[in-house]
């Protein structure tokens, strides 16, 4: 299996797997459709359900830019929320396969990071260059490129 299909399975993991999210996550191409489709809701709160720390942070809104009590009126997210739920799931992933556990992820994502300006990760995923920020660091922290 190639890496990207790799990274792909774990977002889908993330998210309830292809039951919930009524799709499978191979390529950038079923990506885009879902997002374009909308998440199912049970996608959220299978998503909110398997986080451990980070469901406490104030900053998981902002990141996934959709709020709890949006998740409890509606049945799917829109194309924009579902662009960043499916963004937040991705780099949660990327952050527990470089830290080496989920537990480890989510507490780097819920405090500063010295090779981000001393930025909260969670506060960064806000924004697209905040996340960009956040894909970049752990991209080298994998490859051992510490800054």
């Amino acid at each position: 299996m190639r890496s990207e299909e790799r990274e792909f399975k774990r977002v889908e993991t993330w998210l309830g797997g292809p039951k919930v999210i009524r799709h499978r996550l191979r390529t950038k191409t079923d990506v885009h459709e879902v997002t374009l489709r909308g998440l199912p809701i049970r996608s959220v709160i299978h998503l909110l359900g398997v986080l451990l720390l980070l469901q406490r942070n104030d900053g998981l809104e902002k990141a996934m830019g959709v709020s709890l009590r949006t998740v409890q009126r509606r049945k799917a997210l829109n194309s924009e929320q579902s662009g960043r739920t499916l963004k937040f799931a991705e780099i949660v992933a990327k952050a527990t396969e470089v830290f080496g556990s989920q537990q480890a992820a989510e507490e780097w994502l819920g405090r500063p990071a010295m090779g981000l300006d001393d930025k909260i990760p969670m506060d960064l995923l806000a924004t697209p260059a905040g996340r960009e920020m956040v894909e970049d660091f752990l991209t080298r922290t994998e490859y051992g490129a510490y800054t």
